[in-house]
């Protein structure tokens, strides 16, 4: 964690969220930049931490609408790249 930096504004540290462990492994999460309001999925142990031209409005929205309501509320409704607010 004390490495990993916001690819788009290059702010750290990131928060972590855990939203499910098995053992010392965080299979699911997310990493929250406290710089730009971005947020990156922590998917199956791995953070996918694409800058937003690469990422998948539909997989990052489905992942979201998952796990709401472990997200804090300011992210769900105004998160970037994206968020539920903006969710067609």
């Amino acid at each position: 964690m004390d490495i990993l930096a916001c690819p788009m504004c290059k702010h750290h540290p990131l928060d972590l969220l855990i939203f499910r462990e098995e053992g010392e492994e965080i299979e699911e999460g997310a990493l929250l930049c406290g710089n730009c309001r971005r947020w990156y999925p922590i998917i199956e142990t791995i953070p996918h931490m694409l800058p937003d031209g690469l990422r998948k409005a539909e997989e990052d929205l489905g992942f979201m609408e998952k796990w709401k309501g472990n997200f804090p509320r300011e992210t769900v409704e105004k998160g970037k790249p994206f968020n539920l607010g903006t969710k067609k």
